[in-house]
């Protein structure tokens, strides 16, 4: 048991102190009333609140991405392909294959070709990663080693685009597993230091073995909900997986996830208008039709699965609701970026959560006034979303935003981040909302001691604090995860590894 003292409620309310037992909340009083005990924590009055959640990440991927190439300043194919070059001539391109992550071709001015990298290197394999990770840009050696199909090779000009180039990035961890998992856990502890708790983690791999593996070998930063794709949906049910199984230490199988569409910038999302200046009838992918979606959703819902689908266009979102109401039962849309009027409110009638990432808006802004015209007022819109009585909860899908709640916080309120207008304000969160859609507990009795201690009460906090929030402190079942050098100074912390 150990107390917490000395934490002040957001929002100016009096000091109180906390009773930690078993990992829970068991009491809270006045502060100064309880005598003080070896083990407590003095606060000095730092404002308090409930642990944070990303509810949407690829953990794996995430851990990778900042060890690539990155490409998210190009504002051209030809910009894209120098920073590679640079890259490689500099010697920062280690790995046989060499990989760049973050290119955004949806306003380029030129488009993206095999020519451009076969010039920077006809014999080595070049892949290339757009922002959305729906997309990969390869040169001929590439093309070769990963066994594309020649005649694809030839209509592609070196561009896959969905389960073509999930199927590339899937073949390009060359690191080991020890390696990777450190990468990992050094990624999670990060996490920790934004004051995350805990994760969705949608990784598109077999991530039982994963992570039973990880936390064999110590992996105790955070709680992690993991994904179920279809194509290990059979294995899963066989292993008597379902949602809610422990696996171990802090890890739990989460829901099953399907990918129905996608994505904006790589102009796949499904929608119910055709994309500007497309070919006749290109209204976008629609990667797993409503026949096949029904019985599968079904079937993993029979197992004891929740259900999590990736929608962004507004028809994709429409037929995901469609097979929801089917199946008579609730689940979770991830992104719901697009959203026709009349659908905000089958979101809370069907019982649907909208798993939502704010920061996409900001990074998708100006794509989606080009490939969404007269549409945008209803795109990342969380105020309809909320107004409609929808529950809604937030994420990153790190890597294509950063794993860190208070940038999508200050995303959701602000709807911008820099000196530009907000975009469509009339869509904006208040911070009071963003937070709630952000965690999972409360400061409260009962409650699991998952919380987040910070020098700035975020309800009085301007986005530019709220996007950068200095944390103090985070605990997880009442263990510190993440101290900062003045907190550690102050009541004398050193790191806690017991197991939550």
């Amino acid at each position: 048991m150990r107390a917490i003292r000395n934490a002040r409620p957001l929002g100016g309310h009096e000091p109180i102190d906390l009773i930690v037992d078993g990992g829970l909340i068991t009491a809270i009083l006045p502060a100064g009333i309880e005598a003080v005990g070896p083990d407590d924590l003095d606060l000095g009055g730092r404002f308090i609140m409930p642990g944070l959640w990303d509810e949407h990440v690829h953990l794996t991927q995430w851990a990778q991405h900042r060890r690539r190439i990155d490409l998210s300043a190009a504002e051209s194919a030809a910009e894209a392909a120098a920073i590679v070059r640079s890259s490689i001539h500099q010697g920062d391109a280690r790995d046989e294959v060499v990989v760049g992550v973050g290119f955004r071709d949806g306003l380029w001015p030129d488009a993206p070709t095999v020519a451009l990298l076969d010039a920077i290197a006809l014999d080595r394999p070049i892949v290339l990663i757009s922002g959305d990770v729906h997309c990969v840009w390869l040169n001929s050696a590439a093309l070769v080693r990963f066994g594309v199909d020649a005649s694809i090779a030839d209509d592609c000009d070196g561009v896959l685009r969905e389960d073509a180039a999930f199927a590339i990035t899937a073949q390009l961890d060359s690191a080991g597993d020890d390696e990777l998992d450190r990468w990992v856990d050094e990624a999670a502890r990060e996490a920790a230091a934004r004051g995350v708790v805990g994760v969705v983690d949608l990784e598109m791999r077999w991530n039982h073995d994963d992570w039973q593996r990880r936390v064999e070998a110590g992996f105790d930063a955070l709680r992690v909900e993991f994904g179920v794709y279809p194509q290990h949906l059979d294995r899963a049910i066989e292993q008597g997986l379902r949602t809610g199984h422990h696996v171990a230490g802090a890890v739990a199988v989460g829901p099953l996830k399907v990918i129905t569409d996608g994505s904006l910038n790589t102009r796949t999302a499904y929608c119910c208008d055709p994309y500007p200046d497309a070919p006749a009838g290109s209204y976008g992918r629609l990667n797993v039709p409503p026949c096949e979606l029904h019985p599968l959703l079904a079937r993993a819902s029979d197992a004891g699965f929740d259900l999590a689908v990736h929608a962004i266009g507004d028809a994709a979102n429409r037929l995901a609701l469609d097979v929801f109401a089917k199946l008579g039962r609730g689940g979770r849309i991830e992104h719901a970026q697009l959203v026709h009027e009349i659908d905000f409110a089958r979101f809370a009638a069907l019982g649907v959560t909208a798993s939502v990432q704010p920061e996409h808006a900001l990074d998708d802004r100006d794509v989606a006034e080009r490939y969404w015209p007269g549409r945008t007022q209803r795109a990342f819109a969380l105020r309809s979303l909320l107004d409609a009585g929808a529950h809604v909860v937030l994420g990153s899908d790190a890597p294509v935003a950063p794993l860190d709640p208070w940038v999508a916080i200050a995303a959701a309120t602000a709807r911008t981040r820099d000196e530009r207008p907000a975009f469509h304000p009339e869509q904006s969160i208040t911070v009071v909302e963003a937070l709630a859609a952000s965690t999972r507990t409360l400061v409260g009795m009962g409650e699991a001691a998952d919380l987040v201690v910070l020098d700035v009460d975020p309800l009085t906090a301007d986005s530019t604090t709220l996007r950068t929030m200095p944390v103090a402190l985070t605990l997880l079942g009442g263990r510190v995860t993440h101290a900062d050098a003045a907190l550690s100074v102050a009541a004398g912390l050193i790191a806690e590894s017991t197991e939550a």
